[in-house]
């Protein structure tokens, strides 16, 4: 599958994210990267337009 440069962008990014989220669930208290997850959803929201959280589905493992 051949990406586009801004959907390499995106991706890597993402990846980014995903790093950053996993070391700070493991430094953090679980209310501490609750909230931090919670600003991060809204956050991408904000700017994409989509309700991560929900796309996820409730009690989802995303």
């Amino acid at each position: 599958m051949l990406l586009s440069s801004s959907e390499q962008e995106v991706l890597a990014a993402a990846e980014e994210l995903g790093e950053e989220l996993r070391n700070a669930q493991q430094e953090q208290s679980r209310f501490q990267f609750n909230s931090l997850l919670m600003r991060c959803n809204d956050a991408i929201g904000r700017e994409i337009g989509i309700d991560y959280g929900s796309a996820c589905g409730a009690g989802g493992g995303c």
